[in-house]
């Protein structure tokens, strides 16, 4: 499956990907470069840590591209009282009789830490369209869902600590 990313998403990683391959694979390909000249390469503790970034650099490239490549671009084309991409969502979970807050975002931005749950994770997908005062069923998968209740919306937009997924 095609990941579901915005336009932002799109223009972000160019920017990284245009960074690492212009910029940082020169400077780590002279890393390795200065710390091969050193001599022993059996014991060269600077040779492996310098090919180690080199090869994560290479690794987050080919991720970029792979993404930019497959994904499917969408427009969130939801209304201003609604779920949509950017919304920062405030449940009811009457189960547990507790509130939480969520951000909705893409696939590459979310992080669940930090409180941004995907748009395709089983949150996301339950609540996206939703109105405030909906009652809606969060399938975690075939033997459990639960319920909750859309307490407030806002749309909040894309944020500075909305970042790309590392790996």
């Amino acid at each position: 499956m095609n990941d579901l990313l915005t336009q932002s998403d799109i223009d972000k990683m160019s920017e990284e990907l245009e960074y690492r391959k212009a910029e940082l694979r020169h400077e780590l390909l002279d890393q390795v470069k200065e710390a091969k000249a050193q001599g022993d390469l059996s014991e060269n503790f600077e040779y492996k840590a310098a090919k180690r970034e080199k090869n994560r650099n290479e690794s987050r490239i080919r991720y970029l591209e792979r993404m930019i490549k497959t994904a499917k671009i969408i427009d969130d084309d939801t209304a201003d009282d609604e779920v949509g991409i950017n919304s920062k969502v405030t449940i009811y979970i009457p189960e547990d009789d507790e509130e939480e807050t969520y951000k909705i975002v893409t696939t590459v931005r979310g992080d669940v830490t930090s409180g941004r749950v995907s748009n395709v994770s089983p949150i996301g997908k339950a609540l996206m369209k939703h109105k405030v005062g909906d009652k809606v069923s969060i399938r975690v998968n075939d033997n459990y869902s639960y319920e909750a209740i859309i307490r407030s919306i806002e749309q909040v937009g894309e944020e500075e600590s909305d970042e790309l997924m590392r790996f």
